[in-house]
């Protein structure tokens, strides 16, 4: 059965509660039956969506997120980070090539400007990871942030546009959903990214790209990746304002101990991203 948007909505919120009820009682070690509870789902309704959805089941997924799982997973990842520091600088066109994407940033005029003359389409739409508003432009997508709860929508909308201030923003439901159907089709290629940031943040954002989906990373090795170890702060920063969520996979970054840490767009989802493409990559 092939659900409608609507529905994928409906059953992520139900992972996402079940995954924060996980997350606060951990210790406990809480079964199948009372995590079907804590969603209001038979036990065997709720196996079956989490499954549809992760790909695995509920006990597998949770120890995907366990520290000492993700401390052997950054162990094994770390070289591929480290090995981006030689390619790290920007090209003189503020464009990047790398493993998955196309990433261009806005020229220095266009920066100074704020985004004055570029036309962007916007629109929400329903995605396996929550509804999400989403930005896009000539050049590429330029936006995308999750949303919480529908009454979250304008002040998502007044965040995108005070970022391009000066650019016109039009709804097109019909541009931003082809966009979201490349994004979340993991056999697609990747969209072209259009972004508007400083030359450190696009460095930043740059590194991330570089991280395979399913491996994690530290903010130490990001800022070794940008050939500036000791600006871990300022690496937070820049990873903490990027606006273009799963594209520029920002949740790929935990800390050093194995704890999953923050997400702008809350820590269940961080979870889910981590937990739904490691379970893409062992497959």
């Amino acid at each position: 059965m092939v659900l409608t948007a609507p529905e994928q909505h409906i059953n992520y919120q139900r992972i996402e509660k079940a995954i924060r009820f996980l997350e606060e009682n951990f210790k406990s070690q809480p079964d199948l039956d009372v995590l079907a509870e804590k969603v209001h789902l038979s036990p065997f309704h709720f196996q079956r969506i989490f499954t549809e959805w992760a790909g695995i089941s509920p006990k597998k997924f949770l120890q995907y997120l366990t520290v000492e799982f993700l401390k052997e997973r950054l162990r094994r990842s770390k070289s591929s980070i480290v090995d981006v520091a030689e390619s790290a600088g920007l090209s003189s066109q503020s464009r990047v090539y790398d493993l998955f994407t196309n990433l261009e940033g806005v020229t220095p005029q266009e920066y100074r400007l704020s985004g004055e003359g570029i036309n962007i389409s916007y629109g929400f739409h329903f995605t396996p990871f929550g509804l999400a508003l989403v930005g896009v432009t000539q050049r590429g997508v330029c936006w995308l942030s999750f949303i919480n709860e529908e009454h979250e929508k304008q002040a998502a909308f007044i965040e995108m546009r005070m970022h391009w201030n000066k650019s016109v923003l039009v709804e097109d439901l019909v541009a931003t959903g082809n966009a979201v159907d490349l994004i979340f089709d993991t056999k697609s290629p990747r969209p072209r990214l259009f972004m508007k940031g400083t030359s450190f943040q696009l460095k930043v954002w740059e590194a991330l790209l570089r991280i395979k989906p399913g491996e994690i990373t530290t903010y130490q090795d990001i800022a070794v990746a940008i050939n500036n170890p000791k600006a871990v702060q300022a690496v937070g920063s820049a990873v903490g304002s990027n606006h273009i969520a799963f594209l520029i996979p920002c949740h790929r970054v935990i800390r050093k101990d194995g704890v999953l840490g923050e997400y702008r767009w809350n820590s269940a989802r961080k979870k889910s991203l981590i937990g739904w493409e490691m379970a893409r990559s062992a497959s």
